[in-house]
């Protein structure tokens, strides 16, 4: 591979990295008006409903297009040029049969799984979105023909249209059912609606490129059926799972909180509002891993087992780096949302429900960017089916401890399941890294001292603030807002100016971010003094 094309599938990985996190925080961001125009109730519908549309999307835009790049870019190598009839007819065929099989299953088992999650009046929603499943042989393939010949513009304008369509719908929606006093389930069937719809603004998007670009030939080679059917069950289906962290937990909740709530000594009602009030917690998780992760998401494309044979010790500086990156940020997003939550709640989602519940929640923040990061590397690295395997043993452990600990701590319960889930996933990719790169020594060099200074520091600070604004008396949300911005603001630069004074970087991570110049005079400052 010549310089010019490594350029290039860098700058594509680093494009969809930037498509990714947009995504993220549109799909964050959402989340938080649609609490507030339905309420608890109508958040926990919608989320109930979440990790089945979930599912769908990263089958979509990351499991299956994985799949066939990989096998497009084996065929290339094996002299076989990819054309309609060897490569994307029968492989929509099987994606068509897969993802049928997937529409049949959930369309004929909505009842039951209504009745295994709590909620009967879930199962006309289930039974929708089964049909999400039937645009996926689309999508999927013209993604994955897309990126296999390098094109990843494709995939990252789509990814964005597609989430911008379903968030522009969502809210509309909400709005409606505030407004005209539509019944609250409406919302699951609009969140089916706002997919699909998203689905089809994905696939025009990408069928505009396919055109443009051609990604195929005329080449009439044998079609190698067993090897298509193979990949795309396997290794589509794990890069999937790869990318369902976050989704993996709400599974597990869809599924076992509500009842376990019962348990606890909850009315259905009152289990269906409880719900709500913990998934409050979901759009926050998922927007302090965005800031814990992305930069060192960013990184992880310059990693990989040729590149760690070729250059051992530049990758383990790359894989230092992201590590780092992703500990000091998430601890410090993590401590500074736990002292101000109480605020946060309030101005979000309207009142304080579950705020004790809803801190120690936040600290999946931590372990989740940790996990993330950790086995973004080692996929980088080729161990994908062992990241997998970490990740189901995540959701085994999250759903026993939701029936073992809920009916005995309510929410509370849900919320130390999460926290533990997330801590053996975290653990395990650690001591799974620290294995395979026995020189890495990564916990070694994390510069604790700077770290303490840092947190110890903005958690004074922030207690502070928070004793001074309090005896303001703030009681509308507009002066909440405008506490938390200030807070927030404030603590993040006093802990990233502390932890670059107190020498937690190095100058050659420094000269990776952003404003690299600044940073590295506040670094060579301290080293003067």
């Amino acid at each position: 591979m010549d310089g010019n094309e490594s350029n290039k599938l860098v700058k594509g990985a680093l494009l969809l990295t930037l498509a990714g996190l947009i995504s993220k925080v549109l799909s964050a961001g959402y989340r938080i008006p649609l609490q507030n125009l339905t309420g608890d109730i109508g958040f926990y519908i919608y989320q109930q409903v979440y990790p089945i549309l979930g599912m769908a999307l990263v089958l979509s835009l990351y499991g299956f297009p994985s799949a066939i790049s990989k096998m497009m870019a084996d065929l290339k190598v094996q002299g076989i040029n990819p054309s309609l009839r060897n490569f994307y007819v029968p492989i929509f065929s099987i994606l068509c049969c897969i993802n049928g099989a997937l529409f049949i299953f959930l369309l004929f088992n909505a009842d039951f799984i209504a009745v295994w999650v709590g909620d009967e009046n879930l199962k006309g929603i289930y039974r929708f979105a089964a049909f999400l499943f039937l645009f996926i042989p689309f999508s999927a393939v013209l993604r994955g023909g897309l990126q296999g010949n390098n094109y990843m513009k494709p995939t990252a304008y789509s990814q964005v249209g597609e989430q911008l369509a379903r968030v522009c719908i969502i809210i509309f929606a909400a709005v409606f059912i505030s407004v005209q006093g539509e019944r609250l389930y409406s919302v699951g069937q609009a969140a089916v609606v706002a997919s699909i719809l998203g689905a089809i603004t994905a696939i025009l998007i990408l069928s505009l490129f396919f055109i443009k670009n051609k990604p195929y030939t005329n080449d009439l080679s044998t079609i190698p059926w067993n090897y298509y059917v193979r990949t795309l069950l396997t290794l589509g289906i794990v890069a999937a799972l790869n990318h369902m962290v976050l989704l993996a937990i709400q599974f597990a909740d869809a599924f076992t909180l509500v009842p376990s709530l019962r348990e606890y000594g909850l009315s259905q009602l009152e289990s269906m509002e409880a719900k709500g009030v913990f998934d409050r917690g979901q759009p926050l998780i998922q927007l302090g891993t965005v800031i814990g992760s992305s930069f060192a998401l960013a990184l992880i494309p310059t990693i990989s087992r040729e590149k760690l044979q070729r250059d051992h010790e530049t990758i383990y500086h790359y894989i230092r780096s992201a590590l780092h990156f992703s500990l000091y940020l998430a601890i410090g997003a993590t401590i500074g949302l736990i002292l101000i939550f109480p605020e946060a709640n309030t101005l979000l989602f309207e009142n304080g429900k579950g705020t004790t519940s809803l801190r120690i929640l936040v600290m999946a923040i931590l372990l989740c960017s940790v996990a993330i990061t950790g086995a973004s590397i080692l996929q980088g690295l080729g161990y994908i089916k062992r990241t997998a395997a970490f990740i189901l043993i995540a959701i085994f452990v999250k759903w026993i401890l939701n029936q073992l600990i809920v009916p005995f701590l309510g929410i509370t319960g849900g919320a130390l399941a999460t926290v533990l889930s997330l801590l053996v996933l975290s653990i395990l990719v650690i001591l799974e890294l620290e294995r395979k790169l026995p020189g890495l020594r990564y916990l070694e060099q994390i510069k604790w001292r700077s770290l303490f200074i840092a947190c110890g520091t903005m958690t004074i600070y922030i207690w502070v603030m928070d004793h001074l604004f309090s005896i303001a008396n703030l009681s509308s949300r507009i002066e909440l807002l405008v506490y938390v911005m200030f807070i927030a603001i404030t603590g993040a630069a006093v802990y990233i100016l502390l932890l670059i004074k107190c020498g937690a970087f190095s100058e050659r991570e420094l000269s990776m971010l952003p404003f690299a110049a600044f940073f590295i005079r506040l670094h060579r400052g301290r080293n003067k003094k």
